[in-house]
């Protein structure tokens, strides 16, 4: 079956020029691989809050999927 959940990884700047990096559609700790390198490109990371996403595993994103 192929992987048609959409991946995407948003950038939001704030008037101050505080940076925020948001992924959507990863599924456990891959979104941290994903992201890592923006936000090193950005600099110092000051906070992190995890998506429910996070905690899930890719089995349980898959049975989502085919309806189990």
């Amino acid at each position: 079956m192929t992987n048609t959940a959409s991946k995407t990884i948003d950038i939001i700047v704030a008037p101050d020029g505080q940076t925020r990096v948001e992924t959507r559609g990863f599924v456990g700790s891959v979104c941290r691989d994903a992201s890592r390198f923006i936000e090193q490109a950005l600099g110092r990371t000051t906070g992190e809050q995890l998506k429910a996403e996070y905690y899930q595993t890719a089995s349980a994103e898959q049975q989502v999927r085919n309806g189990h």
